[in-house]
């Protein structure tokens, strides 16, 4: 612990001399998982809190973990699996950080049932923007907890997380996944509530939308029984193992839908399999749920094929995308965005991104969401202009919205190559969002005015600006400035014009993929599954 406390004086000290100095700055973690224009940022002044990146502890008793802001996921799950124990919430992405998950948003497969990220989170220690040093609760009784609250989604604008305190739960070998097969968006959508009921016994909840009328919702369950006689251990981190996505659709396309016209299950339309914790948390890192096909699209000459997935795996994970996402420029025209929203607005939505954007597979996620004030997605009032209100959302008063079940959608894919024609896009996106009384992710590309963006989140502004004012973060960025596109903003220069030729970007990605050696990660990661030979991953039991 003393070489955390010593590097938390660094960063208070940091802190406090720009606190008087009145400057604003940004902080700096060594990595990011936003799509944001990065650009935006150049020229702040940054608090570099890159070295904070252990686990402290793991206290087996309390089930609890003391973890600093920069421990990724994929590390975080390393430190506590040997223990038995697992975070409630994991991110699909390994390379997500745990200060990530709490200043952001993070709701994942596990989140029907724990709700988001910072919902997991004991407590945080902070450095507050005058470089007083805090730690903060979420229970009514603590002398901070309007800042947890308040903190918790507010993209570090109320004072920078140094350490937190994780709440754990029991880990075991195995989930044992099902693929339903659905034939319609609302069969899905009804699906999906299903599997969240709490007589399931589900742990984990997500769902597939490959097109209208093929649909997976996977629900898993962990345990440490060992599969049947003769049953193979399916895994997805090894460099020939199948892209998850594409293994459940090929898994579920001959199947006939898993409900009857009674809405019985039909255990003929569901098939089952088993898969090693660790490798279910982060199945989706291999090809970025399906982004990583969009890197075949743009260097067309490189078929999309099982041997070209292997060949080029390196690039292929999560951590590698996202740096050549914003090395290459293509940020600029791919939309990237995870919408929360009312269950009863969620098929229009899927009708309005397939005839807007034709953007296929959608991602489904269940959401137990809180009661705001909250820059999470939460229900709220529909605009008037919306027919399709649900109740809960109308006993909405005076800003303050309701605790209730949401579903998120991820809509990633290639938008309009015009520069004009992509932010109108996305302006169009937000408006049938708004509509629909949803609420947009804010890790993505934001294009909000300013009143606009604060009727979308909930006419909370008023709260915010007094947690600013007491916790004395005026001069910092609000969650606005950090969101916002500036779309006024001239890319002018050589460097843009050049990226834009193609394949000028896309090299420069990759380039900027390997100096960052973050390939290196996935292939020294020890939670990968080693069983049987070692090179498939896969455990066959006799």
């Amino acid at each position: 612990m003393e070489r955390h406390r010593q590097a938390v004086r660094l960063v208070s000290a940091s802190v406090r001399a720009l606190f008087e100095r009145a400057e604003p700055y940004r902080i700096w973690h060594g990595s990011t998982n936003s799509t944001r224009p990065p650009h935006q940022k150049s020229g702040a002044r940054l608090v570099d809190i890159s070295s904070l990146k252990n686990v402290l502890s793991v206290d087996t008793a309390q089930r609890t973990a003391l973890v600093e802001p920069n421990v990724p996921m994929d590390r975080l799950v390393e430190a506590t699996l040997p223990h038995g124990l697992v975070p409630p919430i994991v991110m699909e992405f390994p390379g997500i950080t745990a200060g990530g998950g709490f200043a952001g948003t993070a709701g994942e497969s596990s989140s029907f049932k724990h709700g988001y990220f910072d919902e997991s989170v004991a407590g945080v220690e902070m450095v507050l923007p005058d470089g007083e040093v805090v730690f903060a609760k979420p229970g009514s009784g603590d002398a901070y907890a309007d800042l947890f609250h308040g903190a918790a989604g507010a993209l570090g604008t109320l004072g920078v997380a140094t350490l937190l305190e994780l709440k754990l739960v029991e880990a075991k070998r195995f989930v044992r996944a099902t693929y339903r097969r659905t034939s319609s968006v609302a069969e899905a959508v009804r699906v999906v509530r299903e599997e969240c009921a709490p007589e399931k016994g589900n742990d984990y909840v997500d769902g597939i939308l490959f097109s209208k009328d093929h649909g997976v919702v996977i629900s898993g369950k962990m345990t440490n029984d060992s599969p049947a006689q003769g049953e193979q251990i399916q895994t997805f981190s090894h460099a020939w193992d199948p892209w998850f996505y594409m293994h459940v659709r090929e898994r579920t396309k001959a199947l006939p839908s898993s409900t009857s016209p009674s809405s019985t299950p039909s255990s003929e339309g569901s098939v089952t399999e088993y898969i090693p914790l660790a490798e279910y948390l982060f199945r989706y890192d291999r090809g970025g749920f399906w982004v990583g096909q969009a890197a075949f699209d743009y260097f067309r000459p490189v078929p999309f094929t099982r041997f070209f997935r292997w060949f080029l795996d390196d690039f292929l994970h999560t951590r590698m995308l996202y740096r050549a996402l914003h090395g290459s420029g293509e940020s600029g025209r791919f939309v990237v965005q995870d919408i929360g929203l009312p269950y009863e607005s969620a098929e229009p939505f899927v009708d309005y991104v397939s005839e807007k954007l034709n953007i296929w597979p959608l991602w489904l996620c269940p959401l137990k969401t809180p009661a705001g004030p909250t820059f999470h997605p939460h229900l709220r009032k529909p605009s008037p202009s919306s027919s399709r209100s649900s109740g809960k959302a109308e006993a909405e008063v005076q800003g303050k919205g309701v605790a209730g079940e949401m579903l998120n959608i991820g809509v990633w894919g290639w938008g309009p190559k015009d520069r004009t024609a992509f932010v109108r896009a996305n302006r169009d996106l937000e408006r049938r969002v708004d509509e629909l009384g949803g609420t947009k992710w804010l890790y993505a590309h934001t294009y909000y005015t300013e009143p606009e963006f604060w009727r979308a989140y909930g006419n909370h502004k008023t709260w915010y600006e007094a947690l600013r004012q007491k916790y004395r973060a005026t001069a910092l960025p609000s969650v606005y400035d950090k969101v916002r596109v500036r779309t006024d903003d001239a890319l002018g220069g050589w460097k843009p014009w050049l990226k834009a030729l193609w394949p000028v970007g896309g090299l420069y990605g990759i380039w900027k993929g390997i100096r960052s050696r973050d390939y290196m990660l996935h292939r020294r990661a020890t939670w990968k599954w080693k069983g049987g030979d070692g090179k498939t991953g896969k455990e066959k039991l006799t």
